[in-house]
């Protein structure tokens, strides 16, 4: 059964955020509604007062602008999939968007949305990790940005403030000699939580690697980089022993839990499968080039 709660529609940007600011309110923003009217089905969440954004559209778009890739903070995923820029900007997210649920839950799930859900096994997280993506958070007080990898700071807990609204994601547009890829490993191609997600981003100039991004989902609290595994790509040849450290790295650096979709050592063993797969995917695409 659902808790009662007030609903306010906002027509705009600034009517929104002033919702936001009400004292004493808990106020949820609502946009697909994919996570947060299940959380308020299920009683995880009882808000004060839902908060539709569907009127707001200033908040829906694609724009890339100054050497910058913006996304609105309501663009659905299926509007990930439709777009050119987003497909040569950002392939590894049209790939992560295109295991994403299903087409229903695509069309209406929202990038900031499975940003906001906090959620370790958040699909769209993981490549946008590996593209140095910021979040722009808003409020009557102004705007400020932050870091997606500054942005989680423990399960399903963040550092936005409660009168604050996700707006936009946005990340630099990549280097000519950036390449990369997600991939997600789940019990069936679709409608599936991810038993684990490893995003790849690699700047690759002949064999040496000059810039390295290893993003991890559902084997952590939050979804996480692999830090010690890019310092150690990052100026060195892409041999085959480097590769093999950079992924037995990557596997030391998560924290995988038992569940009932796979154990925790299943976990650790394939992120060093696709850390090392997908590195070696971009090799090959960049030999190409």
């Amino acid at each position: 059964m659902y808790a009662e709660f007030d609903l306010t529609i906002p027509e705009n940007l600034p009517e929104a955020l002033k919702a936001l600011g009400v004292a004493g309110k808990r106020a949820v923003p609502l946009s697909g509604g994919t996570n947060v009217l299940v959380d308020i089905r299920s009683q995880r969440i009882a808000p004060d007062c839902l908060l539709d954004l569907g009127h707001v559209h200033q908040l829906r778009g694609i724009t890339v602008e100054q050497g910058r890739v913006t996304l609105g903070a309501r663009t659905t995923v299926g509007d990930l999939l439709a777009s050119a820029e987003v497909a040569r900007y950002a392939p590894a997210l049209v790939e992560a968007a295109r295991v994403f649920a299903g087409q229903m839950v695509r069309n209406a799930a929202t990038v900031a949305g499975n940003v906001a859900c906090g959620s370790p096994a958040a699909d769209l997280v993981p490549p946008l990790l590996a593209l140095d993506a910021e979040v722009t958070l808003s409020s009557v007080r102004g705007s400020r940005k932050l870091a997606l990898a500054d942005y989680h700071v423990g399960y399903k807990s963040d550092r936005r403030e409660a009168d604050e609204l996700i707006t936009a994601i946005s990340w630099p547009v990549p280097a000519a000699n950036a390449f990369g890829g997600f991939y997600k490993l789940a019990r069936r191609k679709g409608d599936a939580i991810t038993v684990t997600g490893v995003a790849v981003s690699i700047g690759i100039d002949g064999r040496r690697c000059d810039r390295a991004r290893i993003a991890l989902g559902s084997v952590a609290p939050i979804p996480m980089r692999a830090r010690k595994a890019e310092a150690l790509l990052e100026g060195a040849e892409m041999t085959p022993d480097r590769i093999a450290a950079a992924a037995a790295a990557a596997m030391e650096e998560c924290s995988p839990i038992d569940d009932v979709r796979a154990t925790g050592e299943y976990r650790r063993h394939m992120v060093g499968v696709l850390v090392a797969r997908l590195i070696n995917a971009a090799i090959q695409a960049a030999s190409k080039e």
